[in-house]
Parts: structure tokens; C-alpha cells; sequence
């Protein structure tokens, strides 16, 4: 039996490029959105930009209104998958991903036990599907209807409850660019019009024989690989994903990195010369290349491990030579605003002119509220952080 040291290894920057050309970030896709959001597995979503500011990252010529337009057509949908955090889905990712990703949401209702006594889920999960599918309704709202139920119950403990044993989705205007509305829910059989469920996995355990875990795992490694078990499970926010990569060992590449840790990769997997430019790219926070890893040393230097967050906020990054290489803001709205940059170290003269064509690039196609490009606004650098 062969050693995992005989595996071919894949250096720090070998990962880095293969990982940003899976993400569509070494070269502007000329791709629609939704099929860039179902490449990507979904785009992270806790607030209503990132989604917008992901696929501009990415993608030649993106405006704002067509992923709203999506979003309004019900083709894309913002529910809670990986990780228990808001992700925007297509339709079939996300009938695909919610049920895989069931059993981590069964097991967050463990962790609200104490305020769930005497409470029946399944009648729990009825009655708030009845209640959500004649209308659309607030997360209060919810509560306030499950309380005549279980009047004695912990108000928190019935939504998490409730959101996790059931498929809901935010509905529109939520979501869409240059609107606001407040965050209403229904299901996504409802919303879309194609079959839901009250729970249940896909098949069962994530990694079970049948459970349709192989394809994903497959569409995990086209999006994020060259990757480990653990990554997988990082970014699914799942665990016991062993056995699917196992049974699909046959026909995959195996690597290791310079920790002797074993990679899968598909074997038509891209994996770019190491040596391949990387452009700048300005990324929103909860950007899944930052997240979607358990060793994210391929976009993270070790030593800014921890410094996309300030407390509990995460801040927009920005990627030089394919790292992260600093934080940004903007001010005033994109038409007109100031994205100011800070950087972790120096740069290059001829570097700081390529980061400043890629921001007043995102200030120009991202455009004001409505999504209509603008010429004005401007690219400043603030002091070097750190």
C-alpha cells in the first residue's frame, strides 16, 4: 500500500492558484449568474450586498439588477444552508443542499433542548409551515404563533426550532439590490412552487450509501479543490463526509500538501502554473474562498490569521498576487462614495495602480442603488494596518 508521502505534494502556491481558478477569480468568467451561483455552491449571505460584490469579483460585465432580477424571478433564493448561516441558492442547489445539510440543523435544535420542553417537532413543524405558507412572516411573528401552543416554551428555542426543521426562505424584496425590505419567511416549496419537506436528509446521514453526498462532494472539489475531508466539512458545516470521499477515491487525484495532509481533486480539476498572475480582487465579507476551508493558509498568510474580523464584524478584503493582502470600505454609496483601502504591507508602485483600476472598476459597475454604473467615486489608501 502506498505511503501518503509518495502522494505528489502541492505547495501553499499551487493551491492558491488551482483554488482562485475553481472560483473564477484568477480570470473574469464570461458566465451568467446563475450559473456562476451554482458553480460556486451558493454565495454567503448573512447581509444583502456580498452576494452582489462575490459575482462582480468575478464575472466580465456583472451588474447588480441581473442577480436581482434573479432573485424577483424566484430562480435564486436566500435560505440557511452550510455552516446554519444565509446562503443565495439556485432552485436546485437549493433542493439539493438543505436536506444535506438536515442533520446539522436537527442537531443545533439539540443545543435549545432546555427551553423545547414538552414541545412535539413534528406538530411544531406543521403548524409553522401553515402558518408561513398562507403568508410570509416575520421570525417574531412566527414565534408569536408558536406560543399558543407552547406558551411556556423559550420564545428563541421555537424559532431556531422552526427555521431549522423547515425549509424557509426569505422572501422578496429581502435580497434585492437597491431595495429594502424586512427579512419575511415562507418555504421554499411554497416560493417556488416544487416539492419541500419538513426536514429529512438526503438519504440519511451526509456520506450515506445513496444519499446523493457523492455528487456533491464532486461539485465541492470543482469549486474549492484541491481539498481535504476536513474542508469539505468546513465549508458543509457536516461531519463523517469520510466514506463518500472514499468511494469516490477510484476516480479522483490524490495530493498531499507540505503537511503530509491528503488532497482529492478532480482529475480534470484546473491546477494553473503556480506562477500564473493573479489580479487584485475586492471581496465582501463572508466571502466563501475565506471561508470554505479548514486550512485556509492557500489565501491566508498565517501571520493575518484573524484579520478579517474585528469582534463579531467581518470586514471586506482585498486579494494581491491572489492573498489577502488587505481590508476595504466604502463610503458614500457607489456612485459617488470613496472606497478607502488599507493594506498589510507595502506594495509596489505598479501594484498600487493595478489595485486602484480594480476599485474604481467595482465603483463603476456596481453603480448606484439601482444598479446603473457610474464614473464617479474614488480609490484612497489609508494607512498600512498592522
Amino acid at each position: 500500500m502506498a505511503s501518503k508521502t509518495m502522494r505528489p505534494v502541492l505547495d501553499t502556491l499551487a493551491l492558491n492558484r488551482a483554488t482562485l481558478a475553481r472560483q473564477l477569480l484568477l480570470t473574469r468568467a464570461e458566465m451568467s449568474a446563475q450559473d456562476a451561483t451554482q458553480h460556486l455552491m451558493g454565495l454567503q449571505a448573512q447581509n444583502v450586498k456580498p452576494p452582489y460584490f462575490q459575482l462582480h469579483a468575478r464575472l466580465a460585465g456583472f451588474g447588480p439588477a441581473e442577480l436581482a432580477g434573479l432573485m424577483e424571478s424566484r430562480q435564486v433564493v436566500r435560505m440557511v444552508t452550510m455552516r446554519s448561516t444565509i446562503h443565495t441558492h439556485t432552485v436546485h442547489d437549493a433542493l439539493t443542499l438543505r436536506p444535506l445539510v438536515q442533520p446539522a440543523r436537527d442537531r443545533e435544535i439539540n443545543y435549545f433542548r432546555k427551553g423545547l420542553v414538552g414541545v412535539d417537532l413534528d406538530k411544531l413543524a406543521e403548524r409553522a409551515r401553515a402558518f408561513v405558507e398562507a403568508e410570509p412572516r416575520t421570525m417574531a411573528e412566527i414565534r408569536e404563533e408558536l406560543l399558543k401552543e407552547w406558551p411556556g416554551a423559550d420564545p428563541q428555542s421555537l424559532s431556531v426550532a422552526a427555521r431549522c426543521r423547515l425549509p424557509l426562505v426569505q422572501v422578496t424584496p429581502r435580497g434585492v439590490w437597491g431595495k429594502s425590505g424586512q427579512v419575511r419567511l415562507t418555504t421554499l416549496s411554497e416560493w417556488v412552487g416544487v416539492g419541500g419537506g419538513v426536514g429529512g436528509g438526503v438519504g440519511g446521514e451526509a456520506g450515506g450509501e445513496g444519499s446523493g453526498i457523492d455528487d456533491v462532494v464532486l461539485r465541492y472539489l470543482g469549486a474549492f479543490g484541491p481539498a481535504s475531508v476536513k474542508d469539505m466539512q468546513t465549508w458543509a458545516g457536516l461531519t463523517r463526509l469520510r466514506e463518500a470521499f472514499e468511494r469516490l477515491r477510484p476516480g479522483l487525484e490524490v495530493f498531499q500538501d507540505e503537511n503530509g495532509v491528503e488532497l482529492f481533486d478532480l482529475p480534470d480539476g484546473p491546477r494553473p502554473d503556480a506562477e500564473q498572475p493573479a489580479p487584485p480582487r475586492f471581496l465582501p465579507e463572508f466571502d466563501n474562498l475565506l471561508l470554505s476551508h479548514a486550512d485556509r493558509s492557500r489565501v491566508i498568510a498565517p501571520e493575518l490569521k484573524g484579520s478579517t474580523w474585528s469582534g463579531n464584524q467581518a470586514h471586506c478584503t482585498l486579494l494581491v498576487d491572489g492573498f489577502l493582502a488587505g481590508l476595504w470600505k466604502l463610503d458614500g454609496g457607489t456612485g459617488g462614495g470613496t472606497l478607502t483601502v488599507e493594506l498589510f504591507s507595502a506594495v509596489s508602485k505598479a501594484g498600487r495602480a493595478e489595485i486602484v483600476a480594480e476599485g474604481e472598476a467595482l465603483l463603476a459597475a456596481m453603480g448606484d442603488s439601482a444598479g446603473e454604473g457610474s464614473a464617479g467615486g474614488s480609490v484612497r489608501f489609508g494607512s498600512i494596518r498592522g
